[in-house]
């Protein structure tokens, strides 16, 4: 049953069991309200994000107050041995405020912090994803031992003694990371001073030599933000070099330039202008500036890559973006096209991620409607694939060491406070950037704001389907015969390409279609954002039909803001299906988090992606 939260629409409280697609139980999800994080009192939270989270922090560990309608619970039971700690980490970056200046006050109600409590208590409503029993029942649950007929954990490769959640397999622990962030109208002037008091902490003898590589490409050059930047470099007195080769969807060639500019530039500190393309291909020169001897795919997802974990401290990286898209300010990901591959890949990690983000709404003043959108569009599903990720303690391998947990973990209850915040805002804000892209400053606030927003929930949960799927989308169109490639409007017109942010969407009706089963209380809850009044309609939608009527409301969303209506109308036919789908198929970071999909049958998979690219064909 759907009921009304902090966020004043319908939520589904994400306690219910579910089915697959295959039919068998999928189990349970605990949904921590997105005001309980920060309705905690100050001292509390910082107990939280410190790390440190056990049964004593909160007192007794007996019954959970009664909260939002639903009955008291026992609290976390391992919560009660000092070994099986549960504990949420945090990046060691200077503290990112609470957790943007701008969140709206209904997130901090009153009657959250019993919602919050139950993060010690998350396993305890956890069902096991195989057979829909409680993991606070011990049960055998091995692979094939379901009518399924397939193992739904996932290739554990790494035993690590300690249990999780009901002595399962999955990951025992999440981990938040993200940039620090500095939001506001004019804050790019402070970058000078910034970089200066980076340089402050080097040694005495290196600070003379302190060099300040600048990213950004030739069309961000011209703009009045690289004006800022330059009158705030040169009034600070700092020595910079401008790297403006950054191409729009940057490629194994371009990150090359980059990298091999950057060795050779001698420079200390990083800063990227522009949009996703620059500030990853800053993330990836950095990296490489600073492990001379390696290759990229050194450290490429694997298995494209070798995946190699990140060891060493990175140079200071400070991002400005001048699009509300990427959130990759915030994030530890890079990626990047490979076209002798056919399709996109990157690099993730937490070491990736700046050491500052400035975000600067008249940095957007500019942006063209087109552009706009498909930097929307790119919000919008970061948001919704992070919410409906599988949860954390369902990846697996588990890892041995902490530095080899993933940047993409699965969602948890943290991340999902600004992933579904991140979503209300864009279906809010983002069709009155559609009608008026410079002029309504309300509206490229809130959606830089959700940018960022999105960026905290997915860098941490991470994304999955539509993704996958946007990554060959992308990249084959450019392989295509030129009758047959796209080329979007207020795009360069002679290059071939399908925006990201388009890329994703094309398949996202089809794949919301197919998650639903795995959780419908959680797919209630995004149709509920995305209908708005119509919310209370709901109420007569069975489980069964969730699926339906999130495909029909995305539809509506994206038919508001003139979005091509599936893959046919970006020159795509079905019998370009089966390279698109084995394109997807190297996606392992994202594919990994997809409920539903299999992962132990490549030819089921398979089948199963084929399915849902033939139902984004067209709608």
């Amino acid at each position: 049953m759907a009921r009304a939260d902090a966020f004043g629409s319908l939520s589904g409280g994400g306690y219910g069991p579910g089915r697959s697609r295959r039919g068998f139980k999928v189990g349970n999800r605990t949904q921590l309200e997105p005001s309980s994080f920060l309705a905690l009192p100050s001292l509390r939270r910082q107990a939280l994000t410190s790390g440190h989270l056990a049964s004593n922090a909160w007192g007794s560990t007996s019954s959970i107050p009664h909260a939002i309608g639903r009955p008291p619970q026992p609290a976390h039971t391992l919560c009660t041995q000092e070994q099986y700690k549960f504990t949420a980490t945090t990046s060691s970056s200077p503290s990112l405020p609470s957790p943007l200046p701008t969140l709206p006050s209904t997130m901090v109600a009153a009657a959250a912090r019993a919602n919050a409590v139950r993060l010690m208590s998350l396993t305890a409503s956890q069902g096991c994803r195989g057979c829909g029993r409680s993991h606070a029942a011990a049960h055998s649950c091995t692979p094939g031992s379901h009518d399924h007929g397939h193992s739904h954990s996932r290739g554990l490769a790494t035993p690590v003694d300690v249990p999780g959640p009901g002595n399962s397999k999955g990951d025992y622990a999440f981990e938040m990371a993200a940039s620090t962030l500095r939001f506001g109208t004019g804050a790019t002037r402070e970058v000078g001073m910034d970089l200066v008091n980076m340089i402050k902490r080097l040694p005495a003898a290196e600070q003379k030599n302190a060099k300040i590589a600048v990213f950004t490409d030739r069309n961000i050059a011209k703009l009045p933000v690289m004006e800022t930047v330059a009158r705030s470099l040169q009034d600070n007195n700092l020595n910079y070099e401008v790297f403006d080769r950054v191409s729009v969807e940057p490629t194994d060639k371009s990150w090359t330039e980059a990298i091999d500019w950057a060795r050779n530039a001698g420079v200390t500190h990083f800063l990227a202008v522009g949009g996703g393309s620059t500030m990853d291909t800053a993330k990836a020169a950095n990296l490489l500036s600073c492990y001379p001897e390696a290759d990229m795919m050194d450290f490429i997802n694997a298995p494209v890559g070798k995946g190699t974990p990140i060891n060493k401290q990175l140079k200071p990286l400070i991002a400005i973006p001048t699009t509300a898209g990427t959130g990759s300010e915030t994030t530890g990901t890079a990626i990047l096209d490979i076209p002798s591959m056919r399709f996109k890949t990157g690099i993730a990690s937490r070491a990736l991620k700046p050491t500052l983000g400035i975000v600067d709404t008249l940095n957007t003043a500019t942006c063209p409607r087109e552009v706009a959108i498909a930097a929307g569009l790119d919000v919008l599903f970061h948001s919704l694939e992070s919410y409906t990720a599988v949860p954390y303690y369902e990846r697996t391998p588990r890892p041995t060491n902490p530095i080899n947990r993933p940047a993409y973990q699965g969602s948890n209850p943290v991340s999902d406070i600004f992933s579904k915040w991140a979503l209300e805002q864009t279906v809010k804000y983002l069709p009155r950037i559609f009608k008026d892209p410079t002029g309504d400053e309300e509206a490229r606030t809130q959606m830089l704001l959700a940018s960022s927003t999105a960026g905290i929930g997915f860098g941490n949960a991470g994304v999955h389907l539509c993704h996958a799927g946007s990554y060959p989308i992308s990249s084959l169109n450019k392989a295509r015969a030129p009758e047959k490639q796209y080329f979007h409007p207020s795009y360069n017109k002679d290059v071939p390409l399908i925006p990201h942010g388009i890329a994703v969407s094309l398949t996202s009706p089809s794949v919301f279609d197919f998650t639903a089963p795995s959780d419908p209380e959680r797919h209630r809850t995004a149709a509920a954002i995305f209908m708005g009044d119509r919310a209370e309609e709901l109420r007569n939608v069975s489980d069964a039909d969730i699926g339906k009527v999130l495909r029909e409301e995305i539809q509506k969303f994206l038919d508001s803001i003139a979005v091509p209506r599936g893959l046919s109308q970006v020159g795509y036919t079905s019998s370009d299906i089966e390279t698109l789908a084995k394109g997807m198929l190297p996606q392992r970071r994202v594919l990994d988090l997809a409920p539903v999909l299999v992962k132990d049958n490549q030819n089921e998979e398979l089948d199963q992606l084929q399915g849902i690219l033939e139902g984004a064909m067209r709608w």
